[in-house]
């Protein structure tokens, strides 16, 4: 697999079979995403949910679960996976946007929800700089930012433990060694 010159075409291509290559991928895939609902208040109710780089869709499937009556805003650079949201969600109140995160208009205090399932690590530093202002500004007061990801800081004394696990998990599924040489 060749590195796309974006991040768009990259997941354009990553679209075909994005859930089965996440759960061969990413080690604990399922049970991080279920980390989106277990640490919730028991009383929180999103109304307004933001799907930052929503992939396919498997963040907010989840969530759609638990909050059906929400307004969900879908937002992906990759048109491909707006297109395979736009078909498994068709019945709900869902608004797709198909931009980058620093190109996206964060409206002041529209949200009391937003996830983030394995996205902000195509951020670069600067970019997260931007971005995280402008999250915290579209939060409603009271609202909950949610991230999950498999990244563990380079310096961090288990990022060696989390590479070999990872690495075994990935070559274990792929064993040409060309995916896990694509996601280092």
């Amino acid at each position: 697999m060749r590195v796309k010159e974006n991040i768009a075409l990259e997941f354009d291509e990553f679209s075909k079979n994005y859930t089965q290559d996440m759960i061969a991928c990413v080690p604990h895939y399922l049970a991080l995403n279920q980390s989106f609902i277990k640490g919730l208040p028991k009383d929180f109710t999103p109304h307004h949910i933001l799907d930052l780089g929503c992939g396919n869709g498997n963040v907010t499937a989840l969530l759609l679960q638990y909050f059906p009556k929400a307004q969900y805003t879908l937002l992906d650079a990759s048109p491909q996976m707006i297109e395979l949201c736009q078909k498994q969600f068709k019945d709900y109140n869902i608004q797709y946007v198909t931009s980058y995160f620093k190109d996206f208009s964060f409206e002041e205090e529209a949200y009391d929800f937003v996830v983030a399932g394995f996205s902000i690590h195509h951020c670069e530093s600067a970019e997260k700089q931007e971005l995280f202002p402008k999250v915290y500004k579209a939060l409603q007061k009271g609202g909950i930012l949610s991230i999950t990801d498999l990244m563990i800081n380079k310096k961090h004394e288990d990022h060696p433990l989390l590479l070999k696990e990872w690495g075994t998990q990935v070559n274990h599924h792929f064993p040409d060694g060309e995916k896990w040489k694509w996601i280092m």
